[in-house]
């Protein structure tokens, strides 16, 4: 390891050492020394030290100390202020040095900061909530369940978010839910598809900031609310950073690396991580189809297995450049690829008057191969202290997929004389995406209290996405293409912002009020052999092939707290108050007219007709801290018009063997309206024992139609949780996470309840320089999604289990940074412009 972390540095002592040489034109003299810890007498290696001229007013040289606690600057004969620091050391400083000669200063002990230190490991141990005028911020804590895990199982433990069994995030049961990186959107996520926060690292998570009421700094997208995960970022002076080593089963393997090298003058950072994991899914369905003949097949069960094969690769680069004490430039740049390789075999058991007369196998392999490149500039300069500041960022990102997928079915048994085959079919789906953000914010203090911020915010995205589909001519064996399902849909998505807000805090109250106005562009053109009339004719409903649909809009925020607590001395205590108007855009597999087949008798369609949803939230909230106990609750509605909704219909079409095809589309129905209410407790009674629990009720009630069938329906559920943790004898962290999701029905469908355990373990090795831990999500393998779809041609029982039972054992490794330290994760320079407004209750 030691070679690694030298290896790594070289180039970082190379530019620091050329750095210093290029401003030196005579003789220079040589400054030594050794560093060590002032108890153990142990060498403290990676110190660094730091040259100040008083001359020059500005650091003109430094560097590290090596393995043995030795440190060798050269500088020009001259007076020098000289800074030694180690983290959560004391500082020592020698004043106006002056240095004519070469000097060793001789073996220089460090103490501990023990003040520092203590306030570190309060947050660094425990999850904490802060309540913000327009957000909940959780630190996330030492989480030991989500040890090897990756974003996905680390949102799955914040209050009022929920993940399901297939991946899809939801705030409040809502999943219209708007994913930020660092306060924008990233090509991390995947270009708006959670699923790829499954394979980012959870080690890489800092902190979440739930954002129900979000302020008008914030895009408007997203009538759930914005959840923006800021990643983890050391500024210590010094080379530091950590290494993650993960094993499981089923098949998980992962190894990621976060490195910092800091200078008075520039951050350096980079993370790495490579992960190959096998995420078998299963499922099954037992649909009855009404209104059948006689000799019909009127049922059919479906039983799927699907190995999937993953192999994933994330890094990223970046450096902040210290212009001045108030200014600094930071570039980063971010890859990610991605290698699956799905295998499903899926067995039909078919049905007439209740006897089995047919059975078919169903191989589907299906690989895709996918690049994301983002590119990411933030500008800041601060005029003064206060926070008057200016902020701009400009993101690029591209990226692109290649898909092929391979269906081939046969029968096992059959009940006919002389079946006809089934078509081996090739689909071949390409898709090439491209995101720009310029963004530009503005921060004027206005008395001791007030704040006033404006901006512009421009995000255009595009979406190429050409789709093959060859199938086998039955006669002669050979692939043709099919040009009727064959197309290239090309989707652009152009939004236009400015805002403008102002805050103030009065006594007890402090408020932030604000407006947006922002205008949405969605284009898009089918370029396909089909007609719009013919399209038309599939849908029974007229089809835009080519549209170019514009939406301004107003989005006015309001957010409030009012202070309860009566002095400092108190229990802190507040209510708050948040208003907004929000929208939801369709994203393009939304509007995608062309059928994406999950089977040969289940498809889903997009729809071009689909109109931006809009929806106006009320929440009132209550935050009470105690010493050892923090209480956090609130109520809240929300009317959506034009909101989306997913249809299962028959289409009347019939599979080559008699089998009735159901399709998926989404419609907009006419309104939604959400009201619900939820309750957190932390509790904390000692030093060794800390609980954390949850519970979120909320109701949906839809009113609408669509194709003269009434929807309208009422969805009633909850779900709750609790995490526990408990050190053990031996300084051995023992942690468990329940979670139940109740039942819940909908226009079409009832959904039994579900439920998962998480147990966890961990200890730190080698001085406290290492954890080991041991974790088990879904101890009963029971998270499993089971549900009834009742439509007026069919009813069918499904279940579906997206990742089955996962055991890991994770190994992290830290070198130049305290356990305590590396939890902290303090940087808050660049976490995308969206400071929080620090009014708090």
């Amino acid at each position: 390891m030691s070679k690694f972390i030298i290896t790594l540095i070289i180039p970082f002592l190379f530019i620091s050492k050329n750095y210093s040489q290029s401003r030196n034109y005579e003789k220079e003299v040589t400054l030594k020394g050794k560093i060590i810890d002032a108890e153990t007498q142990d060498p403290l290696e990676y110190a660094s030290i730091s040259i100040f001229s008083k001359a020059e007013n500005k650091i003109i040289s430094g560097g590290i100390t090596d393995i043995n606690g030795n440190f060798n600057v050269e500088v020009k004969p001259g007076v020098y202020n000289i800074s030694i620091e180690y983290i959560s050391y004391k500082t020592i400083s020698y004043t106006d040095k002056n240095l004519t000669k070469s000097e060793n200063l001789g073996t220089i002990a460090m103490d501990l900061d023990l003040a520092t230190l203590d306030a570190v490991q309060i947050i660094a141990e425990k999850t904490t909530v802060e309540i913000k005028l327009d957000k909940k911020v959780y630190n996330i804590g030492k989480d030991l369940t989500t040890a090897g895990g990756t974003v996905s199982d680390a949102l799955n433990n914040v209050p009022s978010v929920s993940v399901d069994v297939e991946g899809a995030i939801s705030l409040r049961g809502n999943e219209n839910v708007k994913i930020l990186i660092n306060g924008k959107p990233s090509a991390m996520a995947g270009f708006g598809d959670t699923n790829v926060l499954s394979q980012l690292p959870a080690e890489a998570i800092e902190r979440v900031e739930v954002i129900t009421s979000p302020s008008a700094r914030y895009d408007a997208e997203g009538t759930a609310g914005i959840l923006n995960i800021i990643l983890r970022q050391q500024e210590t002076l010094g080379f530091n950073g950590s290494v993650n080593l993960t094993l499981g089963n089923p098949d998980n393997l992962g190894l990621s690396t976060n490195l910092n090298y800091r200078t008075e003058k520039f951050n350096l950072f980079t993370n790495l991580g490579y992960r190959y994991f096998d995420a078998p899914r299963n499922s099954f369905s037992d649909t009855d189809y009404f209104d059948t003949e006689d000799d019909e097949i009127d049922r059919v069960r479906e039983d799927e297995e699907v190995e999937r094969i993953n192999k994933n690769f994330n890094g990223s680069l970046g450096m902040e450049y210290f212009l001045s004490d108030k200014t600094s430039l930071t570039g980063t740049f971010f890859y990610r690829n991605g290698k699956d390789e799905d295998t499903g075999i899926n067995i039909s058991d078919r049905f007439i008057n209740e006897s089995f007369v047919e059975q078919t196998e169903r191989i589907e392999k299906e690989t895709e191969d996918g690049n994301n490149f983002q590119f990411a500039l933030n500008y800041i300069t601060k005029f003064d202290d206060s926070g008057h500041e200016l902020t701009a960022d400009i993101q690029i990102e591209t990226g692109k997929s290649d898909q092929l997928t391979f269906y081939n079915e046969d029968y096992n048994y059959t009940y006919q004389t002389d079946p006809e085959g089934f078509q081996i079919e090739n689909v071949t789906q390409e898709e090439e995406d491209s995101e720009s953000l310029f963004q530009v914010d503005y921060v004027l203090p206005l008395g001791d209290n007030g704040r006033f911020e404006a901006g512009y915010r421009g995000n255009f995205e595009n979406s190429v996405t050409d789709y093959l589909l060859e199938q086998e001519d039955l006669d002669s064996g050979s692939l043709f293409v099919n040009d009727t399902l064959s197309n290239v849909f090309d989707y652009t998505e152009n939004v236009n912002a400015v805002y403008t807000q102002y805050g103030t805090k009065f006594n007890k109250f402090s408020f932030l009020l604000g407006l947006r106005l922002e205008n949405t562009q969605l284009k898009g053109d089918i370029d396909s052999r089909l007609t719009a009339e013919e399209l038309e004719e599939s849908y029974g409903f007229p089809i835009q092939t080519t549209f170019d649909n514009n939406y301004l809009g107003l989005f006015p925020t309001l957010n409030v707290i009012y202070s309860l607590s009566k002095n400092d001395e108190d229990a802190e205590e507040s209510i708050t108050f948040g208003y907004n108007r929000r929208i939801n855009r369709p994203r393009g597999w939304f509007i995608n007219p062309f059928p994406s087949r999950s089977s040969r008798t289940n498809v889903f369609q997009g729809n071009p007709n689909l109109r931006p949803a809009f929806a106006s939230a009320f929440d009132l909230g209550y935050l009470k801290r105690w010493e050892k106990l923090t209480l956090t609750t609130s109520v809240y509605y929300q009317h959506e018009t034009d909101s989306f909704e997913r249809i299962q219909e028959n289409t009347g079409l019939q599979t080559s063997d008699g089998i009735d095809i159901i399709r998926t589309i989404p419609v907009n129905l006419s309104t939604n309206n959400r009201t619900g209410a939820e309750l957190g407790v932390l509790y904390n009674p000692a030093k060794w024992i800390r609980l954390n629990s949850s519970f979120n009720f909320y109701q949906f009630e839809t009113d609408g139609e669509f194709n003269d069938v009434d929807y309208s329906a009422k969805n009633t559920s909850w779900f709750a949780r609790f995490s526990s943790k408990v050190t053990l004898p031996a300084k051995i962290d023992w942690q468990t996470n329940a979670f139940y999701k109740g039942p819940s029905q909908d226009a079409q469908s009832d959904n039994e309840g579900i439920f998962a355990l998480d147990l966890a373990f961990s200890k730190e090795v080698l001085n406290n320089n290492a954890t080991i831990s041991l974790n088990v999500r879904d101890l009963f393998n029971s998270r499993i999604r089971k549900s009834t779809v009742f439509t007026d041609s069919y009813t069918s029982y499904e279940e579906m289990q997206w990742r089955q039972r996962q055991i890991n054992v994770s190994f992290r490794y830290r070198f130049n940074q305290l356990k305590s330290h590396n939890e902290r994760g303090e940087n808050n320079r660049n976490n995308g412009g969206d400071e929080d407004f620090d009014f708090e209750g």
